[in-house]
């Protein structure tokens, strides 16, 4: 994929590698399935199909950071790719049903596909929406599960096989801990802090996103703990700026691209940090005019925009934007950081400022 969407394209061949991996453990998972009955098959169908138009993220981190280390425990880094791509997509499918998302990568979500289908087959709009948050949830659930069993299965030694699943256990905490927060701001929106906004991304997604698939791929790698020490520190900025280019996306990208509508964050009320920068400005009484209003319409978003831009809100985040992602790139010019490995993460720290999607 191209440097616009934050996975350089010249790591290409690990792409084939995961994709290979991970459709496997998909194919072995749908297969268990088979006893359990045609339901629990379907739902591998969703969780595959939501696996599809991602950017990798994660698992290329992982993989990339393990190859640049020179490290040789490519089935168990293969294995552990796979599991943070499904971490991904059962956090994702159980976002779209937190924030009654409707569409993903341009296409409908697991969610909104069940609630459509129930609708078509007679059911009332409340029983078809309780069919969509189930088929969300549980698709969710089954993706988690199977992050969990490929981590607990991973070829290596136990006191390492340990680690890794304190790791995801705290990671799976961070962001649920974290997805809360996001959820609860919108009871007071006018109440939240830059700060409260910046520690959110951190363990919503930063956590998650660049921090754990680096520590996991230097520590298969053998890396010191001054490397993984400094991975942390680096990965964290990194992936607070990944989320504050989401928050900017979300509102100006290009919904071709992004795949998802300008107006969903007006509409559900995100407390995203252009909201919280925007209480300082003129912008506000036109933002909190349309924050959280479920019917706020295109042309209503493309009026908050524009008057988001012309009060500098904007300029404003991009700057928190590049701050963010300078403090990460910059802390991976030190000297315990090998120039391959430095060379394989550059190209991810300079497009998170760049991406589109």
């Amino acid at each position: 994929m191209p440097e616009s969407g934050f996975a350089p394209a010249a790591d290409a061949d690990l792409v084939v590698e995961l994709e290979t991996e991970l459709q496997r453990r998909l194919d072995d998972a749908r297969s268990r399935a088979r006893a359990a009955g045609p339901g629990a098959e379907a739902l591998w169908d969703d969780v595959r199909d939501a696996t599809l138009g991602g950017k990798r993220l994660r698992p290329r981190l992982l993989l990339a950071t393990h190859r640049a280390l020179g490290g040789t425990q490519d089935e168990a880094a293969r294995q552990l790719a796979s599991a943070f791509e499904l971490l991904h997509t059962a956090f994702c499918l159980h976002d779209d049903v937190i924030d009654r998302d409707t569409e993903r990568h341009g296409r409908p979500t697991v969610s909104a596909r069940y609630t459509a289908g129930a609708r078509a087959a007679g059911a009332s709009a409340g029983q078809a929406e309780a069919c969509g948050v189930a088929a969300g949830v549980l698709a969710g659930d089954l993706a988690l599960t199977l992050a969990m069993r490929l981590v607990a299965t991973a070829p290596v030694a136990p006191a390492t096989r340990e680690r890794l699943l304190d790791l995801l256990d705290g990671v799976v905490q961070r962001s649920a801990s974290g997805e809360l927060d996001d959820v609860l701001a919108v009871v007071e929106p006018a109440h939240a802090r830059l700060t409260d906004v910046l520690r959110t991304a951190s363990r919503k997604t930063a956590e998650y996103t660049v921090v754990a698939p680096l520590v996991v791929g230097a520590e298969l790698a053998g890396a010191s703990g001054g490397l993984v020490d400094l991975l942390r520190v680096a990965g964290r900025s990194l992936g607070v700026a990944f989320q504050l280019q989401d928050d900017v996306l979300g509102t100006f990208g290009d919904e071709r691209l992004t795949g998802k509508s300008i107006r969903s964050d007006l509409a559900e009320g995100k407390v995203t940090a252009l909201v919280v920068l925007a209480r300082r400005t003129a912008a506000w009484p036109e933002v909190a005019a349309h924050l959280g209003d479920p019917s706020v319409t295109a042309s209503d978003a493309r009026r908050v925009r524009s008057v988001l831009e012309r009060a500098g809100v904007r300029a404003e985040l991009e700057g928190l934007v590049r701050q963010y992602a300078e403090h990460g790139a910059g802390l991976l010019a030190d000297p315990v950081v090998p120039p391959p490995l430095r060379a394989a993460l550059e190209p991810y720290a300079r497009s998170v400022v760049a991406r589109v999607r």
